[in-house]
């Protein structure tokens, strides 16, 4: 299997589909891996592009490092692969923390590599609040979160499944099977950089980041998300980056790539080709 040495020795799992058109590198949420945008990498791999996704550390096949799990790590990781990979004219996509990852790296290394960003569902500006962020949700939120994955993290990632990030406890009928599929995946993830990852996308404040970005930028967020409000979210980050476009999802929830898999397959597309 496909693995880049991060700068600590860490593994980084990969996956690299197609070999011509332009690149695309598909970063996954919390607590999940690359296998979160495999329909999405065969997708765009099917219609002219090099699709690239890639396991967090920590998170799915790549190692599971006791430091390293916050976001300037995530960033530098991700700059080792492009790097390696040697991807120029690359279209960076990020969910929710991916989302996160991503900005923070064209924040830490710069957009001489990328030519198009797309977030989707994603965790900034800053999801937490604070005094100068009244819009951000209260910490007690995320001690919520840090105390299921403490006591029990099965049962923490089936009440996601089964409520919030797929809107299944609102209006949308999701499969058994994919809510299975977000289990296996968060179960897959160490604990160690599970809970830590909850401070990296909650407490990172991407705002600076967002300043530096001079990239066409689509930001698709669902106005249902029960995981990063889209009033948190997209709406500010869409507000806060020179002519970016959003793309609003009536009713859409957090896990956009499979609630509104062909939907989001198309905006892809046709952002990227555009």
């Amino acid at each position: 299997m496909p693995y880049v040495t991060a700068d600590d020795g860490a593994e980084i799992f990969y996956t690299d589909w197609g070999t011509e058109g332009t690149p695309v590198l598909l970063s996954h949420g919390w607590p999940l891996n690359s296998d979160a945008w495999a329909a999405a990498a065969r997708f765009l791999a099917e219609h002219g592009h090099r699709a690239i996704a890639h396991d967090r550390r920590g998170h799915g096949r790549s190692s599971r490092t006791w430091h390293g799990n916050e976001m300037d790590t995530y960033a530098d990781d991700l700059a080792c692969l492009v790097d390696h990979l040697d991807l120029n004219d690359l279209a960076l996509v990020g969910h929710s923390t991916g989302g996160g990852e991503i900005l923070h790296y064209l924040g830490r290394h710069g957009s001489a590599r990328v030519a198009k960003l797309v977030l989707v569902s994603a965790v900034p500006p800053l999801m937490l609040r604070t005094d100068d962020n009244p819009e951000g949700l209260p910490i007690d939120v995320f001690d919520g979160i840090r105390a299921g994955e403490a006591s029990d993290r099965a049962q923490l990632y089936r009440d996601l499944a089964d409520g919030p990030f797929f809107g299944h406890n609102r209006n949308n009928d999701v499969s058994q099977g994919t809510r299975d599929a977000f289990w296996l995946q968060s179960m897959g993830c160490g604990h160690r950089a599970a809970y830590e990852c909850i401070a990296a996308f909650s407490a990172t404040d991407f705002r600076d980041d967002l300043a530096k970005v001079d990239v066409p930028t689509l930001v698709i967020h669902g106005d249902d998300d029960q995981i990063v409000p889209f009033e948190v979210g997209g709406k500010r980050s869409a507000e806060m980056v020179d002519g970016a476009t959003l793309i609003v999802y009536e009713e859409g929830a957090h896990g956009l790539p499979d609630t509104e898999r062909d939907r989001l397959h198309a905006d892809l597309l046709a952002f990227i080709d555009s």
